[in-house]
């Protein structure tokens, strides 16, 4: 199977695009949840940017361990060069504005290429799987002599997410051990240890120093911009023709980190990758779809903090397993990770992980309801959301039509069980079924429990308090897989009253959300003071999309149009229709004005997936006429963060991305919609047909 490359090409860019270009992002994730991540030209300019973000026990969470490294090479007795990482007090594109030629992905891994002069010097980024630990290694590509290459690391440990201001604290200590360095704080940090190798290395101790460093998109985004940088000192070593130089930079112990030598340590991982695109459906071996396999390889994590949950699971022989929802800032979220489920693991083979993804939240589960998310270093989860419950019925349904493997299901039932009866008996915020109607309600003052969940202090952007049309719509299907489950273990009295309960929200749903005058459904019935919602949103499309559609047929194809006219882009479904007052064009300035467009107009990309599904449930024979819905995310690709999808774009063109870089249900959907319109899989149909 040969390697996947995507190449950004600087040397024959047009001028005026490569400081966009540069501005681009990487990403290289270690499955604990840490990550390595910054800009193409190596500038440090958001609070999230760091070479190695550790992935520590709780409390500390992710924590920013090696902020940046400033490269430079020396060619005999002439000037130190800095040809890539020159971060400064004012925005640039530094020193790789005038050195890079080109940039690529080699199965989903970041490779640079710099040319000082008749210098050529090629950089590759890997982080260890399952290891707090970063190499970063620099070849030379070209014939020459007495080349010397010097490298600063510099650090601001801090939690990853605090403000970039946040002092310095007590200082830093060089610890050595022959050519091994530890970084140590006087605060509760784990020390940061440092190795150069390859030969003939020295470390420069020069005392110690600070700069200051200006971080563009945290000013744009209208927090703190500036904040201290410290450096012990600097690396160097000779750099000959054909040699390679790795940087090691861990948390973890010294025999961890130095179990693999480099070269060990980059094959493992490259067979590992290859491993993962060998074991995916087929259609998700080639093309666009293997790059998302290995995105998608990204998201799924052993949470490190979870110490005690870890080794519960263990004893019950699992182990413990989540879905970060987006990178940088989100932790593991329920609603996301059971929607990603089927693209993240039955897509690409991964049967296991997503048997133990299931079990690990089973395990969760408080008063009917699964965690929202879990806060960043703490071990317990929140519970504010209404839907995601709900979801976790959708991924175990499918993991059980893509394995044919019943167990875990056999197990889960009795937590089914109880989450349905909690629901109709009514639990947490509001969330129970009305007698009158038997369709599910939710709703709490202060809270937004639904995935349009933006709040800026007590503002609730988008409530959606009442009956919103997709909870009813993952509610009905909820109650139809547990009445076919409950018919197959033989309780059909308890299967007949599920039944009982599906029919009447079926009925209830058709006479209460169509909207005549619009032809498609409400967003929301018996809102807050009995209100309806007529606001034509993307929700709607789950009461055609899910496996027991809860619409009546005849209405499927008008309120699919509706959709594909008013909410329909290259990259996903628009969160409100242009012609609604509240909509926002653009998600941009500071944290309330982004929230305020969150869910009024901002595009998802997830949505695309129910979207290609309800649109191949009306149309199932013409799986290549729902490929083209897909098209836009090819060349997306190559912008935001390289080789993944963002969370969210602006409502109109260019359609810039926006939000998290990289974004589980993004990757999912789009991954499960590349194979899901590959032409290999049956045509879509309701399970009721």
């Amino acid at each position: 199977m040969p390697d996947l490359v995507r190449k950004i090409d600087f040397a024959s860019a047009r001028p005026e695009s490569i400081p966009t270009l540069l501005r681009n992002q990487w990403l290289v994730t270690n499955g604990l949840g840490g990550f390595a991540s910054g800009t193409l030209s190596g500038e440090v300019t958001w609070k999230y940017h760091g070479l190695l973000v550790a992935a520590l026990p709780s409390p500390e969470g992710r924590t920013l361990m090696l902020n940046h490294l400033a490269e430079s090479v020396r060619r005999g007795a002439g000037p130190l060069i800095s040809f890539a990482g020159a971060s400064s007090s004012s925005p640039s594109p530094g020193a790789a504005a005038n050195y890079l030629v080109d940039f690529w992905l080699e199965n989903q891994q970041p490779h640079w290429r710099y040319r000082i002069g008749d210098l050529e010097i090629e950089k590759r980024l890997l982080m260890l799987y399952l290891q707090n630990t970063v190499h970063i290694s620099y070849t030379l590509r070209s014939a020459a002599e007495d080349v010397t290459l010097e490298l600063r690391p510099s650090m601001h440990f801090r939690p990853f997410e605090s403000a970039v201001g946040r002092p310095l604290g007590d200082g830093y200590e060089v610890r050595s051990h022959a050519l091994h360095y530890e970084i140590v704080s006087h605060e509760h940090y784990p020390p940061l240890r440092l190795i150069l190798e390859g030969g003939g290395t020295e470390f420069t101790n020069d005392g110690g120093s600070t700069r200051e460093i200006f971080y563009e998109r945290d000013a744009a985004r209208g927090y703190d911009a500036r904040g201290p940088l410290w450096s012990p000192g600097f690396f160097s070593a000779p750099l000959h023709s054909g040699q390679t130089l790795t940087f090691i930079a861990s948390t973890e112990s010294w025999h961890t980190l130095l179990a693999l030598d480099p070269e060990a340590a980059r094959s493992t991982e490259q067979e590992r990758r290859r491993r993962l695109l060998r074991i995916a459906q087929p259609a998700a071996q080639v093309g666009v779809a293997a790059e998302l396999v290995l995105a998608a390889d990204q998201f799924i994590i052993s949470p490190a903090g979870r110490i005690k949950d870890a080794a519960r699971a263990r004893a019950a022989g699992d182990e413990l397993r989540s879905v970060i929802a987006g990178y940088h800032w989100f932790t593991d979220w329920g609603r996301d990770t059971m929607i990603s489920l089927d693209g993240l693991t039955l897509v690409t083979g991964r049967h296991q992980e997503a048997a133990w993804i299931l079990r690990t939240f089973a395990q969760y589960v408080r008063d009917g309801l699964i965690p929202n998310l879990f806060p960043e270093g703490r071990n317990e989860g929140l519970y504010h959301t209404a839907d995601a419950t709900l979801w976790f019925f959708h991924a175990i349904h499918r993991y059980e039509q893509v394995t044919r493997d019943h167990v875990p299901l056999q197990a889960l039932l009795p937590v089914l069980r109880d989450i349905v009866e909690r629901h109709l008996a009514g639990t947490k915020f509001g969330i129970g079924v009305d007698p009158d109607d038997g369709l599910l309600r939710e709703g709490q003052e202060g809270y937004q429990l639904t995935w349009m969940d933006a709040k800026v202090g007590d503002w609730v952007v988008t409530p959606r308090r009442g009956k919103a049309v997709e909870i009813n719509a993952l509610w009905y299907n909820a109650l139809r897989l547990l009445e076919g489950w409950m018919r197959s273990t033989g309780e059909t009295a308890f299967a007949d009253q599920l039944g009982q309960h599906a029919a009447r929200a079926q009925a209830s749903f058709n006479a209460r959300f169509w909207n005549e005058a619009k032809g498609c459904l409400y967003d929301v019935v018996d809102g807050e003071k009995g209100r309806t919602d007529d606001a034509v949103r993307p929700n709607q499309v789950m009461a055609i999309s899910l496996s027991y559609p809860v619409l009546a047929p005849e209405r499927w194809e008008p309120v699919l149009h509706v959709v594909k006219e008013k909410l329909l882009t290259p990259l996903g479904l628009r969160s409100l229709s242009p012609d609604h007052p509240d909509y926002k064009v653009k998600y941009s300035g500071d944290l309330r004005a982004r929230d305020a467009a969150y869910h009024q107009g901002t595009v998802w990309a997830w949505l695309i997936g129910p979207f290609i599904d309800a649109w191949l449930r009306v149309h199932p024979d013409h799986p290549s006429r729902a490929r083209k819905f897909l098209e836009g995310f090819e060349s997306h690709l190559n912008d935001g963060c390289v080789g993944s999808i963002s969370e969210i774009f602006d409502a109109e063109a260019p359609y810039t991305e926006r939000g998290c870089i990289a974004q589980a249900w993004s990757v999912a959907e789009v991954l499960r919609c590349y194979v899901r319109t590959a032409g290999s899989e049956k045509p879509l149909k309701a399970e009721s047909d």
